[in-house]
């Protein structure tokens, strides 16, 4: 047994909100749970002479945060690659060629970050590419992971020519002559899968475990991801090994529906370290590709409406299979029409459930970017999970303004969304964002960027949300979406010990401190995996 104490802890336990003291078990089978909360006199009193005793010296104390959207292995991925976040299209080129410069011939130079928004909106070429980097393929993905930047060396090295098709639900860009320009957009992207490296290789999971300390020293103790089949194989690896740390929620593609059923899984099975989350479908793409699926085109390209890849009567017809077998459901849906359309498939699903007697299940929309007026109720009245961002709010303003105009009013409107009463689950879709939770919290308390933009109350100041609502999403509202409520997302008696140590304390701190907090402790089943 240890003890806790001289800390400032925060428990979000409504019955018992403030702490100086945390007693945790160290014995088997309670390992890791929490024994005791309160203050330190009484609980030294009780517990001092038989518990291993750790000072905190007045550090505050938080429940362990969750990420509820990341992209693992993308994210390993990324912090080995090049990263061209808010870069202008020579500087991307810039640091391709410098790359390229101490790589290996032949060798693929992966990217991650760029957005034509961040050079005046129009889109790049393979050309371009061609004239830094020709011999080297070249795989750049765009900042919303839903289009991709290649080279002709890319594009010759998986095979990809003037006869090759479209994917149904993506497009491949093309020129005035009907060639490949270097541009892939949604499953268009998947052609180029078979860069990466084995699930297993050595340096895919060496790769894994770096991620994960990065996320342990962001206060991170859990996440729900969103990447695919390897990433499953890859965390099951370090599971069996011994090497994961971080309490994993995992979500499955849909494209493996029938297999997953077949195989008996479902939503739940697992442990408390790895467990499987929901089936995953992707209702449309993204703002910064102009994919996103609208009710009405984008104001500042008023033919298109973006790309709707799954409407309300796909998601039935696969839907009532995964409910039939106990699967939970999880669909990306970023445009207002994307939205709209899900609602409507989830309240037919709904329908299907009571009809056939199955269990409620804790379904969820991820990202619900901008949602129409008549659209808000129908998540709260629908008993469906928000799973938003809201780093992406402040990295988005000058897409969404440019995109939407008047429209973003409802756009990342988190403040509305919970005010319906709808559950909130926040995360970052890292890499597309910093998985940094800070900054989340300070994109959701202010909706300002750390340089203060567009201004003192920030931008569309009513989706504010007081910080306790923010952590809210963090811990308690990730912990319900992965149906772990009775032991994760707060600190007390019986719950696991996870539990992240500040010097800062985000309730008295003032708005840009609360996004520079660097914790200097994350503790994951009553063991430091990470301490300064």
């Amino acid at each position: 047994m240890k003890i806790l104490y001289n800390a400032v802890i925060y428990t979000l336990d409504s019955s018992c909100p403030a702490a100086s003291a945390i007693v945790i078990n160290d014995h088997s089978p309670l390992a890791g749970q929490i024994v005791a909360i309160g203050e330190s006199d009484r609980l030294l009193d009780l517990y001092g002479l038989v518990a291993e005793k750790e000072d905190l010296g007045g550090a505050v104390v938080l429940p362990g945060l969750t990420d509820s959207h990341i992209h693992l292995q993308l994210y390993a991925d990324f912090l080995q690659a090049v990263h061209m976040f808010g870069c202008d299209k020579q500087t991307c080129l810039d640091l391709v060629a410098e790359r390229a410069a101490n790589t290996p011939p032949g060798e693929w130079i992966i990217g991650y970050g760029w957005s034509q928004d961040f050079w005046g909106g129009e889109f790049p070429t393979a050309a371009d590419l061609d004239a830094v980097v020709p011999d080297h393929p070249v795989l750049l993905n765009g900042v919303s992971l839903h289009v991709q930047w290649v080279n002709s060396a890319a594009m010759r090295a998986v095979g990809v020519h003037q006869g090759t098709p479209d994917p149904v639900k993506g497009q491949i860009g093309r020129d005035e002559h009907g060639n490949p320009n270097g541009l892939f957009f949604e499953d268009a992207m998947k052609v180029f899968d078979q860069v990466q490296l084995s699930p297993t290789h050595p340096d895919t999971l060496r790769q894994f475990q770096k991620a994960q300390e990065q996320l342990w020293q962001y206060g991170l103790t859990g996440i729900h991801d969103f990447d695919r089949i390897p990433s499953f194989i890859s965390l099951q690896t370090l599971h069996r090994d011994g090497n994961l740390k971080l309490r994993v929620l995992k979500n499955l593609p849909v494209e493996f529906l029938d297999t997953i059923v077949q195989s008996g899984l479902r939503s739940g099975f697992g442990d408390d370290l790895l467990r499987i989350g929901s089936i995953k479908a992707f209702a449309d793409g993204a703002l910064g590709s102009r994919t996103a699926a609208m009710l009405a085109p984008y104001d500042d390209d008023p033919t298109n409406t973006g790309m709707l890849l799954l409407d309300a009567e796909d998601l039935v017809a696969f839907g009532e299979k995964a409910v039939s077998n106990g699967l939970r459901l999880t669909v990306h849906a970023i445009g207002d029409g994307a939205n709209h359309e899900m609602l409507n498939g989830f309240e037919q699903l709904r329908k299907f459930e009571s009809a056939h007697h199955l269990p409620h299940l804790r379904h969820r929309l991820e990202h619900v970017q901008i949602i129409h007026p008549d659209d808000l109720e129908r998540l709260a009245q629908l008993d469906l999970i928000a799973s938003m961002q809201p780093i992406h709010a402040t990295s988005d303003i000058d897409m969404a303004e440019t995109g939407w105009g008047e429209r973003a009013r409802l756009s990342y409107a988190w403040k509305s969304i919970a005010q319906t009463g709808a559950r909130l689950a926040f995360g970052s879709d890292a890499p597309v964002d910093s998985p940094n939770p800070f900054h989340g919290l300070h994109a959701a308390v202010t909706r300002q960027r750390a340089n203060g933009y567009p201004g003192e109350d920030g931008w569309y100041p009513e989706e504010r949300l007081p910080l306790i609502e923010a952590l809210k999403a963090y811990t308690l509202g990730a912990a319900y979406t992965a149906g772990m409520e009775d032991r994760l997302g707060m600190l007390a008696p019986g719950y696991l010990a996870d539990l992240i140590l500040l010097d800062v304390d985000p309730f008295t701190c003032t708005p840009d401190q609360l996004r520079e907090i660097q914790p200097h402790g994350t503790m994951i089943g009553g063991d430091w995996v990470f301490r300064k």
